[in-house]
């Protein structure tokens, strides 16, 4: 299905629209969790993870087969105003490493049998500086929400969203700042590991951008301050729910766009869970704001999906429990007394 928007107008309206959860799964789900040979909530989150998992998929017993990571990158005009400890030449390298397999979330893909694919959006033409005009055009914006939105397999069962893109933490923490409120400082961290003056500058930075642009509405934050790979990544987890395709959110710069979504049409975000929780400072904020409690705290900053294509192996082992485990009646065990 080919993206069916062509304004944010239009992409609005097609989040408003999008499919609810399937309650007779969720039911069905929940009467076989009841039955599996094993305490009541022995199995913790697990227990709740394919529940969810199984009212997106429209099954009481799902699998889980066809995991998908999608990989979009982007360059930033606020480079120029030394707001990453590393120039904006490494996205273009490191969409090369994604390819030929030498990156930290090809080995992850792999171990959880992901099919992964890399989408490079524009790179020889960074977004436009956002201290001095709106990052992108509502054609350019469009453009980058409607690959995110084709970049996804229908058939997945599964997707993950990941970034590259030099400058794009600064993005996040402006997106943070404009949606859920406070001061730059509030939102701003190290990113790649900018030093003190770095970071002065990027909260400079982000105040500037806060102060020139009307950012009362969702998607016009997204506009005015993301980038192209961010708007490919809210893309991408709206056609997920189009397709009701389960997602996992990654870090700091994937949660800021996909919470453009949320504030954009509450609920939006019903079909994804976080994947982990980044050491970039503010992230945990931005959760708490959006209503996610991560499945993984392992000090990850690195970006790429990598948290979230780690948590694969969690939701695979939840579902793989509910959906293997026999019920009482089928392994001849006497159930417990409520």
């Amino acid at each position: 299905m080919s993206a069916p928007f062509t304004t944010l107008t239009e992409f609005r309206a097609v989040l408003a629209a999008a499919p609810a959860v399937d309650a007779a799964a969720i039911a069905g789900a929940q009467d076989r969790n009841g039955q599996l040979t094993k305490p009541p909530g022995a199995l913790g989150r697990l227990e709740d993870l394919a529940i969810w998992y199984a009212g997106w998929r429209g099954t009481d017993r799902p699998s889980l087969d066809n995991p998908q990571v999608i990989i979009f990158a982007g360059n930033h005009g606020i480079c120029a105003q030394g707001v990453s400890a590393f120039p904006p030449e490494v996205t273009v390298q490191m969409v090369a490493n994604f390819e030929h397999g030498g990156a930290a979330i090809n080995q992850l893909s792999k171990a959880f049998g992901a099919k992964m694919d890399v989408h490079a959006l524009n790179l020889d033409t960074p977004t436009v500086d956002f201290t001095v005009a709106p990052a992108m055009t509502e054609d350019e914006v469009i453009a980058a929400l409607r690959t995110g939105w084709n970049a996804v397999d229908p058939d997945a069962d599964l997707v993950v969203t990941g970034e590259m893109g030099i400058g794009n933490t600064t993005c996040g923490a402006a997106i943070g700042a404009a949606l859920f409120g406070g001061e730059a400082a509030d939102w701003t961290g190290r990113g790649t590991g900018v030093d003190d003056e770095g970071l002065a500058r990027k909260t400079d930075v982000v105040a500037r951008g806060l102060a020139l642009h009307d950012v009362s509405d969702p998607l016009e934050a997204l506009r005015c301050l993301g980038g192209r790979e961010l708007a490919a990544m809210a893309g991408a987890i709206a056609a997920a729910r189009a397709h009701r395709i389960p997602v996992i959110l990654d870090g700091f710069i994937c949660t800021a766009a996909a919470a453009t979504l949320e504030k954009a049409v509450p609920g939006a975000l019903d079909h994804a869970v976080a994947g982990h929780l980044s050491a970039e400072g503010a992230h945990r904020r931005m959760l708490d704001a959006i209503g996610k409690e991560p499945l993984l705290q392992l000090g990850l900053r690195l970006g790429e999906g990598s948290g979230a294509a780690l948590a694969i192996g969690v939701l695979k082992g939840a579902i793989a429990c509910h959906s293997g485990m026999a019920t009482f009646a089928e392994a001849g065990v006497a159930a417990g007394e409520a």
